[in-house]
């Protein structure tokens, strides 16, 4: 039976270098010790504050650095090998001290609350203090929702406990849950990774893809008590902080630290629902080329394309990316070549491995990039999608200070996404005069809409109905969040497929949901990619000037005000509908060529 390499044995150069954060434990054990000395002297700044504002602020934000940059080692030494128990140890020390210093500052803002209005206009608006405007106008924000000092502090206290929830979910699904033992596409024994099933639901074979998803549904479902049991209190978790704080809702309380009206959020929900006959028109396409009587969710990876494909190694994805990203100017394509050779990125899967993919970094040191690759054109899409974020990560923190260098999660997916949209554009212009791959192309653009726009549409709703049903008190079990779960697939795709019972069970596949309410924004940052690729395609060096400013940008600005530097407003619905249009029309093209 195939299994996953160990860590141990897989080879260097395909490796990440976590010693660009902290060389070694011994780096990691003196920083520790530092910031551990730095918040006990911290908090002998309670009550005092007032007396020099400006170096409590500065006080924060140094352990705020220290910390991040321990926590992000451990994370990433332990999602490379999540069985790696001295990785474990690390996370638990730093999660630990991480508990401390939140409680220890907890002061630090109803102190700076309890200040004149007029004195921390006065700090936002001094020059010499300007790394630090931001934190203060967001504190004035937050006036109405921070709590009193002991209040903020018992809730700093208990953020760890908040956490349990992700962490308990993490282990269980990446590490303790048993893998299912499967016969492949090519009819050997697999066991059903992460990778090994979105590879199997491509296949041409369909007695393969069916296999893989009813395993994969089966496999959760033999957990579905204790995986609802964690979605549970992460939503009641949610609840509670929104109401102490004083909001109307939890949705509220999550989107209003990126400034976003809950319109944005409802808008996008409604622009895509109407949109759901164009998804029935390419389902209906994807039914007749595929030559089945009934189409499956679980048909709904593999290419309409028969007899085609575009299987390359990682070193020719890399290159194709490259290629794909040239209108972005030659300062991006060295920044790209040292990713490549300086260990940026970790590239396979390997046994305790975290799934997925993603990208991560600290302000001191380069942006990381995760993957699981897989040798073909989904490989090559994810990568340039991860090098969208590193990108974006590695121009914050050249052209912005720590403390205004984090980016918001809302704009967090339009430079990966314009990433590859650039690279698809690239594809389609150089197999113009192929029919086939044109089609097999356009069939992959569609099927980053449904799976960008739509899927995750579909799950911000499933977020929403969920945090609904607990505001509301209604308990969320396995059988109500399956149900929710079913009957939002029923409405985006029951049109034309048939929806089996077990996607019940597929909720509890979904990590992101630990981190609520943060899907939706890959379907408004799609939306956004969208135009910014067609305005840099278009344009040239103006357009790719004003995306570089908005990398640029990090915290410095709202995300809505940021993306407006690109030339997108998001607040207006039409940013959603004029990539919605674009979809329908790809479908039309797609009908063509087939």
């Amino acid at each position: 039976m195939q299994q996953p390499k160990a860590r141990s044995e897989m080879d260097p150069q395909w490796m990440w270098n976590l010693n660009d954060i902290l060389d070694g434990v011994p780096a990691f054990d003196d920083l520790y010790a530092a910031t551990e000395t730095a918040v006990g002297s911290w908090q002998k700044c309670q009550g005092k504050v007032a007396e020099d504002p400006r170096a409590a602020i500065r006080g924060y934000f140094d352990i705020s650095r220290s910390v991040e940059r321990m926590y992000a080692y451990a994370r990433m030494r332990q999602d490379q090998d999540g069985a790696d128990t001295d990785s474990q140890t690390l996370l638990a020390r730093i999660q630990s001290l991480a508990v401390r210093a939140s409680s220890a500052s907890a002061f630090l803002r109803p102190e700076l609350l309890s200040l004149p209005a007029e004195t921390l206009r006065e700090m936002k608006d001094d020059p010499a203090f300007a790394d630090y405007s931001v934190f203060i106008d967001d504190l004035l924000r937050d006036q109405p929702h921070t709590l009193p000092a002991e209040q903020e502090k018992l809730l700093a206290q208990m953020s760890e406990i908040a956490q349990a929830p992700n962490d308990v979910y993490t282990m269980l699904k990446d590490v303790d849950r048993p893998l299912p033992a499967v016969k492949d596409e090519n009819g050997r024994d697999a066991s059903l990774s992460s990778t090994v099933f979105m590879r199997m639901l491509r296949s041409r074979n369909r007695e393969a893809r069916r296999t893989a998803y009813e395993a994969e549904m089966a496999a959760f479902g033999a957990y579905r008590q204790t995986f609802a049991a964690t979605y549970r209190y992460n939503v009641k978790a949610d609840a509670a902080q929104a109401r102490i704080r004083g909001f109307g809702s939890a949705l509220e309380a999550s989107l209003h630290p990126d400034r976003v009206p809950v319109a944005v959020y409802d808008n996008l929900l409604e622009s895509v629902e109407n949109a759901l006959p164009a998804m029935n028109k390419y389902l209906t396409l994807r039914k007749k080329a595929l030559g089945v009587d009934e189409l499956h969710l679980y048909d709904l990876y593999v290419p309409v394309v028969k007899d085609y494909d575009m299987p390359m190694t990682y070193p020719e994805a890399f290159a194709l990316v490259k290629k794909g990203l040239t209108p972005l100017g030659a300062h991006y394509a060295g920044l790209l070549d040292e990713a490549y050779r300086d260990h940026w990125i970790d590239v396979y899967e390997n046994k305790g491995k975290h799934t997925g993919a993603y990208s991560w970094g600290v302000y001191d040191s380069h942006p990381y990039v995760l993957l699981n690759h897989t040798d073909d054109l989904n490989g090559a899409f994810t990568l340039a999608h991860e090098l969208g974020h590193a990108m974006h990560t590695w121009h914050s923190n050249q052209n912005q200070p720590y403390p205004k260098a984090g980016y918001s999660l809302f704009v967090a997916e339009v430079a990966s996404t314009c990433n590859e949209m650039l690279l698809m554009r690239y594809l389609l212009n150089e197999y113009k005069d192929d029919r086939k791959a044109c089609a097999y192309l356009t069939n992959h653009l569609l099927e980053e809409f449904r799976g960008t726009v739509f899927r995750q549409t579909m799950f911000a709703a499933f977020e929403k109905e969920a945090h609904r049903m607990e505001e509301a008190g209604v308990p969320l079990t396995a059988e109500s969040l399956g149900s929710v779960h079913y009957e939002l697939n029923k409405k985006y795709y029951g049109g034309v497929c048939v929806v089996d019972d077990c996607v019940r069970n597929e909720w509890m596949r979904i990590p992101h949901f630990y981190r609520s309410f943060y899907v939706y924004k890959y379907a408004t940052s799609f939306s956004a990619a969208v135009y910014i690729s067609s305005r840099i395609l278009n344009e040239g060096a103006p357009a790719v000037a004003d995306f570089i400013k908005f990398l640029s940008t990090g915290g410095s600005l709202p995300p809505i005000d940021a993306l407006r530097l690109a030339g997108v407003d998001m607040e207006r619905p039409d940013t959603v509908r004029g990539a919605l249009k674009v979809f329908a029309d790809m479908v039309d093209r797609l009908e063509a060529l087939l």
